[in-house]
């Protein structure tokens, strides 16, 4: 019986050291970064942020801007795969379609800026990111975003100065947009009084999220935008179904 009591105190014990983070690890996500046109100086910055918002999730976040990574048993390591900033055409078509083999099976992806201006011979993927880039105006400009739930405005509206994209159609009939920013406040928008930043969908069975916003590396101290990219990363891993 002494045994069988000690046993027992010692399994409590184990159980009782074990390391919160190792009960609370949630998964791995793979963030991807190849740029083969424009490249941002704000990815490194990018790339540390979503790193520690992964953290904080109990996430664990692979780096790449290999393309190689995407075959269809690395993909399935991951609970989302965050597009940061990436650029041009990124994947050729085996790499391609072992990613919307990815998405069929319940993954998730995360984009991020320039996710828009990536990929454009490649019809699926624009469905996934939900609009692709059109054009910028020149430089930073200010204006406001105005968050949104079920097609209405949801909370403050926040200052931002960053590029703020054009996209070449409105992906509002396709997504739900979670954010717009306000025309009327600088120069060179072309969408009108309705310019969705940020939104989400699902796509084939996998979960998609996109914003807009950063640009500008400054951004990402910005509470309000770390608050936008920690409930998409939520989204896309699978740990929120509200995006």
């Amino acid at each position: 019986m002494r045994g069988i009591a000690l046993a027992s105190c010692l399994s409590l014990l184990a159980t009782l050291c074990t390391p919160i983070a190792s009960a609370q690890d949630a998964g791995r996500i793979l963030i991807f970064s190849k740029t083969a046109k424009f490249r941002h100086d704000s990815i490194p910055v990018a790339i540390k942020t979503l790193q520690q918002l992964a953290e904080e999730q109990g996430l664990q976040a692979d780096l790449s801007e290999d393309a190689a990574q995407f075959t269809t048993d690395n993909l399935a390591r991951y609970r989302a795969v965050v597009f940061a900033s990436t650029t041009g055409d990124v994947l050729d078509e085996t790499q391609q379609a072992a990613f919307e083999h990815y998405i069929g099976n319940g993954g998730g992806y995360m984009g991020v800026h320039a996710a828009a201006d990536t990929e454009y011979d490649w019809p699926w993927y624009g469905q996934l990111v939900g609009a692709w880039f059109r054009n910028h105006p020149a430089g930073l400009q200010s204006s406001h975003v105005q968050p949104e739930r079920d097609s209405q405005p949801n909370g403050t509206s926040w200052a931002v100065r960053d590029e703020l994209y054009n996209y070449r159609d409105n992906p509002r009939p396709r997504v739900q947009v979670l954010a717009t920013v306000d025309e009327s406040q600088y120069q060179g928008g072309t969408m009108g009084k309705d310019h969705p930043i940020s939104w989400c969908h699902r796509v084939d069975g996998g979960r998609s999220w996109y914003t807009g916003l950063g640009h500008d590396a400054s951004l990402y101290d910005m509470p309000q935008f770390l608050a936008q990219l920690r409930q998409g990363l939520r989204y896309a891993s699978g740990l929120s179904g509200d995006c």
